[in-house]
């Protein structure tokens, strides 16, 4: 038996419902790039004055994808560092593309804190451009120094190693003392044997050649 709610339970109902957040916008790293401005592959096309208004906003970065916007925002971080016009795979400018890449993934993931493969991929390459910082602060240090502030990356040095204490650790390191200690014991009439006869030995070293010199 099936009974019709009445108007104003079902008004009741619908002022209940849990009212949806609006979703922060998020900076990206690609809000300074300038709308008028071409996409990679028509930034040197000679005819690209002469074409029309409508023609330049389909080829500008206003009508442009993330991909695309993504390709001038690595550009530009490459001119930054790159040694020469000709450097494409230096080790400032693979940093350079995996800082454009960490970067994307970051807004990424704050608007998708759930997505668990790329921010493994995130990790990964977070992992590789300190690989290749850490090379470049133990190889050309004036080099590192300048990419991490054309880049505006910050280099934290790796803690020290350190081995998480357990029990069992602390029973094996015990043990380990006490078996040293013993052993040493059982050496040490051999180790004073030893010295006794090293002692005797340099004794009749400077006799002798004391004796010569007389």
């Amino acid at each position: 038996f099936h009974q019709a709610c009445s108007p104003f339970i079902q008004t009741a109902r619908c002022y209940a419902r849990p009212v949806r957040r609006k979703r922060k916008d998020i900076p990206s790293h690609l809000d300074d790039l300038p709308p008028t401005m071409l996409k990679k592959d028509y930034a040197n096309v000679p005819i690209i004055n002469s074409v029309d208004d409508v023609v330049k906003r389909l080829l500008s970065l206003e009508m442009a994808s993330q991909k695309e916007k993504m390709k001038i925002k690595t550009q530009q971080l490459v001119e930054k560092v790159r040694r020469s016009p000709n450097d494409n795979g230096s080790f400032e400018v693979q940093v350079a593309m995996l800082t454009a890449k960490i970067r994307t993934y970051e807004e990424h993931l704050q608007r998708h804190p759930k997505d668990k493969n790329n921010r493994r991929r995130m990790l990964m390459d977070i992992d590789r451009r300190k690989k290749l910082l850490a090379y470049l602060r133990r190889v050309r240090y004036d080099t590192f120094e300048n990419t991490c502030k054309q880049l505006n990356i910050q280099y934290t040095l790796p803690p020290p190693y350190s081995r998480r204490i357990t029990k069992r650790w602390v029973v094996k390191k015990a043990f380990c003392l006490k078996v040293f200690q013993e052993a040493r014991k059982l050496r040490a009439p051999e180790r004073l044997k030893q010295r006794r006869e090293w002692q005797a030995r340099a004794r009749a070293a400077k006799e002798k050649q004391a004796q010569g010199e007389g």
